[in-house]
């Protein structure tokens, strides 16, 4: 049982990712705050250790395993997996998001008046995530593909300007960080994504949608924080 509590939170959804819908089930971040011992998040949410190791082992344990082993792929195909599935996807739903979310403002914001403060975090997000997807895409990705090339070669590589893979990959993380902040008050404002009573269909769809923004968002985190960031050090490490 000790070693179990001691263990971090993304390790376990690194390791099976069916483990993420126990955590969100709890609400304990596993993607930007995945660095936490289940001790530790047990402490901190009044959560019984005990039921918690239990509903995890169930998942484990169970014998039909239909999760995805994102920590067998080769690193330069999960680069590309996180780019063409998870940066398309942000990229796609940003604006019929924002624009399902500037009707609502316009039609219920004076009832509702906290649809305009989710409003303002989403754009925010928007504007912050497109930065952060391009800096990946033209210097974190490039270099992390350029180390399995040369893994592959066995030839040498050039230190890159930003010194070490550590110096991006904490600046990619602190970001991370801001947009999980960000949802977490979206998610709060917004009653965990629960529209009211008597919603319109436009309310409905845009709550929907926003609540699986953040759902991709954790995953897409999750890979990049758990698993590729530490495989990129760990490789980064064989050429120095």
């Amino acid at each position: 049982m000790n070693t179990i509590t001691q263990k971090q939170v993304g390790a376990f959804v690194a390791e099976d990712y069916r483990t993420a819908a126990v955590f969100t089930k709890y609400g304990i971040d596993f993607c930007c705050r995945g660095n936490r011992s289940l001790e530790e998040v047990c402490e901190k949410n009044g959560i019984e250790t005990n039921e918690l190791v239990s509903s995890l082992e169930s998942i484990t344990k169970s014998q039909t395993n239909q999760s995805i082993d994102y920590k067998s792929w080769p690193l330069d195909l999960l680069v590309d997996y996180i780019e063409k599935k998870h940066h398309r996807y942000v990229e796609e739903k940003i604006p019929i998001i924002k624009q399902f979310l500037n009707k609502l403002c316009k039609v219920h914001g004076e009832r509702q008046p906290e649809l305009f403060e989710i409003n303002n975090l989403f754009t925010s997000s928007a504007g912050e995530l497109a930065q952060h997807m391009k800096k990946e895409e033209l210097v974190l990705f490039p270099f992390v593909k350029k180390l399995v090339k040369a893994e592959l070669s066995q030839t040498a590589i050039e230190s890159p300007g930003f010194g070490t893979v550590k110096n991006p990959i904490a600046m990619m993380m602190q970001e991370h960080d801001n947009e999980g902040e960000r949802f977490r008050k979206i998610a709060n404002l917004s009653s965990n994504y629960t529209p009211p009573a008597d919603a319109c269909n436009t309310y409905k769809v845009t709550f929907a949608m926003l609540k699986e923004f953040e759902e991709d968002l954790h995953l897409h985190i999750h890979l990049e924080n758990n698993i590729l960031f530490p495989a990129a050090e760990k490789l980064e490490k064989k050429f120095c």
